[in-house]
C-alpha cells in the first residue's frame, strides 16, 4: 500500500516508491536525494503541518508539505 510522504505521522518509516510532480519540483527532489528505493523517516512536523523534517540517506532534510505530497512511499 502506498501513501504520500505528506500523510506520514511522526516516527513513521517508509521506502520511496515514486517521485511525481512537474519538472522543476521533481528535479529538485532528485537533487536532494529523494529517489526511489531510499528509506525515509518522518522526524518532525511543524505545528501547522508545514514544513516536514525527514531523515533520508543519513542526513536531515526539510521539505514543504507540497513537495512531500509528490513522493509516494510504502510504509515499513
Amino acid at each position: 500500500m502506498s501513501l504520500l510522504l505528506s500523510d506520514f505521522t511522526v516516527g513513521q518509516r517508509g521506502r520511496i516508491l515514486k517521485v511525481n510532480g512537474d519538472g522543476a519540483v521533481r528535479r529538485r527532489l532528485f537533487d536532494m536525494g529523494v529517489t526511489p528505493g531510499a528509506e525515509v523517516l518522518l522526524r518532525k512536523r511543524a505545528p501547522l503541518g508545514d514544513p516536514l523534517e525527514v531523515n533520508l540517506r543519513g542526513y536531515e532534510l526539510t521539505l514543504r508539505r507540497s513537495e512531500a505530497a509528490c513522493v509516494e512511499v510504502q510504509s515499513l
